[in-house]
């Protein structure tokens, strides 16, 4: 991964874009977004610089953010998301960003719609600390 050891937050917040490992596996496939946001439920504080089709609806990107949200409430801890959508670009496409954002292959996301969880809005509470001793 991109780092030897962590510190301020305790947690790793590798972008996918910027590490030549983690490119190569989602190149290959087997590094893939429900991957990338599994592992952040146990060691990372986020989706970082990861390339999604141009074409992504908002319902689904945010659903993306929902579900760190309710991971960072859940293991209280902060979780952050950036993902960019890719105008022009479908899964299997690189897009190069420069410099030290690097390049990054074009992940997959769900084909099935969010809106319906989205479109109901309501939030995501902050974190409980009462029930602790």
């Amino acid at each position: 991964m991109a780092c030897s050891h962590v510190g301020g937050l305790s947690g790793a917040f590798i972008p996918e874009s910027e590490d030549a490992g983690m490119i190569r596996a989602a190149e290959q496939g087997t590094l893939t977004f429900d991957k990338l946001e599994a592992m952040t439920a146990v060691c990372s504080v986020g989706l970082d610089m990861i390339a999604i089709p141009g074409d992504t609806p908002a319902t689904t990107i945010s659903a993306m953010i929902a579900d760190e949200a309710a991971i960072g409430m859940i293991n209280n801890k902060t979780t952050a998301v950036r993902v960019i959508p890719v105008p022009g670009k479908t899964v299997g496409e690189d897009i190069e960003f420069g410099g030290l954002f690097g390049r990054a292959p074009i992940m997959a996301v769900h084909p099935e719609s969010s809106a319906q969880m989205i479109n109901r809005g309501g939030r995501l509470p902050a974190p409980v600390h009462s029930f602790k001793n």
